[in-house]
C-alpha cells in the first residue's frame, strides 16, 4: 500500500563536517568491492573521454552534455549504491549483485505491476529528459549569443568564461543553477531510497527536499565536494572519473542512510547470502 505524503520517512539534521566522512566510507567501500566497483567507474570514464574526444570540435555540445552528466549522475551510480549496501549487510559485493539489480531487479516482485515497480525507472527517465533538454538549452545559448564561433574549450574560455561582456556566461551559469539545484534536491538521496525501500516515487523526492531542507549548510557542502572531485576527475582527460565516480557513488549511499531514517519501511530487495550486517548508521547529531 502507498504510504500518504504525511507517512514520509523522518530525516536527520547532521553535523556540517559529515559529507568528508561520507568520502571516507566511499573510498573504504571502493577498496572493498574493488573489481566490481572499479570496473563501472572505468565504463564510465571511458565513456566520457569518447564524449570528450567527439565534441572538442562541437563544444556547444560537449559543455552542455558535461553539465548534464551531473543531473543523471545520481542513477548512473545505483551500482555503487547496489555495492555499498552488499557491504553493510555482510553479502558479497560482486559483479553478480550488480547485474541482478540492473537485469533482474524484477524476480522478487510477486507482480511485474506492483504500485511502484517502475518507480526508479520512471525517475531515471525524468533526468535523463532534464539532462537532454539542458544539453539543448546549452547548445542553443552558446551557438547563438556567441560572439564568435565556440567549436573547443579554448574558444569557450575566450569568447565565453572570458569576454569583456559576461552576459552569456552569466546566464549560462543562471540557467545551469535553475536546472541543477531542483534535480540535486530531489535526487540527493530519493534514488538510494526508491533502491532501498518499497516508496513510491513522489514520497521519495519529498524525502528527499525534506533531507536538504533539514541540512541546507550540511548539503551546500556536499555539493561543493561532488563539484570539486567531478572537476578534478574531468581534468586528467575524464580518466580521473575513474575514480572521482565510485567514490562519490558509494559516499551518496552513506549520505542516504545518514540522513534519511528508513527502517519503518519494508525493504525492496530482502537480503540475500551472508547474514546481513547492521541495517543502518547512527543518527549522526548536529
Amino acid at each position: 500500500m502507498t504510504h500518504p505524503p504525511n507517512a514520509l520517512p523522518p530525516v536527520r539534521s547532521i553535523r556540517f563536517t559529515r559529507p568528508l566522512a561520507w568520502l571516507a566510507l566511499g573510498w573504504q567501500d571502493l577498496w572493498r568491492s574493488r573489481l566490481a566497483s572499479l570496473a563501472q567507474g572505468l565504463a564510465l570514464a571511458v565513456a566520457s573521454a569518447l564524449l570528450w574526444r567527439v565534441g572538442q570540435e562541437r563544444f556547444w555540445l560537449l559543455a552542455g552534455a558535461l553539465s548534464g552528466f551531473l543531473v543523471v549522475a545520481p542513477v548512473l551510480a545505483t551500482g555503487f549504491y547496489v555495492l555499498s549496501r552488499a557491504l553493510e549487510r555482510g553479502e558479497r559485493a560482486g559483479p553478480g549483485v550488480v547485474l541482478r539489480t540492473w537485469l533482474f531487479w524484477q524476480s522478487h516482485y510477486r507482480s511485474r505491476w506492483d504500485h511502484d515497480y517502475w518507480s526508479l525507472v520512471r525517475f531515471g527517465l525524468l533526468l535523463a529528459l532534464a539532462g537532454t533538454g539542458w544539453v539543448l538549452i546549452s547548445a542553443a545559448l552558446i551557438t547563438l549569443l556567441a560572439p564568435a564561433p565556440v567549436r573547443s574549450p579554448q574558444d569557450f574560455l575566450q569568447h565565453v568564461v572570458l569576454a569583456p561582456d559576461s552576459t552569456l556566461f552569466t546566464l549560462w551559469l543562471l540557467l545551469g543553477s535553475l536546472l541543477a539545484a531542483p534535480m540535486f534536491a530531489s535526487s540527493v538521496v530519493s534514488i538510494p531510497l526508491l533502491l532501498d525501500r518499497r516508496i513510491g516515487l513522489w514520497q521519495a523526492v519529498y524525502t528527499s527536499w525534506q533531507a536538504v531542507l533539514a541540512n541546507p549548510a550540511t548539503m551546500a557542502m556536499w555539493t561543493a565536494l561532488i563539484l570539486a572531485l567531478t572537476l578534478l576527475g574531468m581534468a586528467a582527460w575524464m580518466w580521473g572519473l575513474a575514480l572521482a565516480v565510485p567514490v562519490l557513488g558509494h559516499a551518496s549511499w552513506h549520505a542516504y542512510r545518514e540522513l534519511v531514517d528508513a527502517s519503518a519501511l519494508p525493504e525492496r530487495e530482502p537480503p540475500v547470502g551472508a547474514a546481513a550486517g547492521p541495517s543502518h548508521h547512527k543518527a549522526m547529531a548536529s
